[in-house]
């Protein structure tokens, strides 16, 4: 997994990285990610500032009532917001509904240099060794190359039997498809 420790505040640190709850500091940054066409590709549409807003906040909530939720994520050697990971529910309507889903964005300058993946590797430790879930799924459109390649070097399995159409979006709409891959929590079987 990774070597994911949690600091004096409860943040969780990475040898490059903090994953931590948002801040007021994170709105404009995670607004311009939402601006971004090749960030936002294989999402309907960009996002407005006031979803934005409302998407930190739905994170805000979850991370303080739960524990987990999608994590602000900052670089450790100049704080520089680069975008978020983390584990949650899913609560759409499919498959996976109900399961925990490990999810990330990040901001396009961010792209490439393996902060994803850090970010994800500490995610997962959160979910297999401090809260001891089960499994985890997580879910892209075929196109999303980038995503679903991540998934397989976290050695996430490709699930076509939990695959499904995206209940928000009509049946016609290019990213309704969804693929579905999953990984189970290694210490379950002890």
């Amino acid at each position: 997994m990774t070597d994911a420790v949690r600091d004096s505040a409860g943040r969780i640190v990475t040898a490059r990285l903090r994953l931590r709850q948002w801040t007021d500091a994170d709105v404009a940054s995670f607004t311009a990610m939402g601006h971004d066409p090749r960030v936002m590709a294989h999402f309907p549409a960009l996002l407005r500032a006031d979803e934005s807003r409302a998407a930190i906040a739905r994170q805000r909530a979850a991370i303080a009532a739960t524990g987990l939720g999608f994590w602000a994520i900052e670089r450790l050697s100049d704080g520089r917001f680069l975008g978020f990971a983390g584990v949650q529910p899913v609560v759409i309507a499919s498959p996976i509904h109900g399961e925990f889903e490990i999810g990330w964005r990040l901001a396009r300058a961010f792209w490439g240099a393996g902060y994803a993946i850090e970010a994800a590797r500490a995610a997962i430790h959160v979910a297999f060794v401090e809260r001891g879930l089960p499994s985890l799924v997580a879910m892209t459109v075929a196109g999303n190359t980038r995503s679903w390649g991540l998934m397989e070097r976290l050695d996430m399995m490709r699930r076509p039997d939990l695959d499904f159409g995206h209940p928000d979006l009509p049946a016609a709409h290019p990213l309704h498809p969804h693929i579905v891959y999953s990984l189970d929590n290694p210490q379950g079987d002890d």
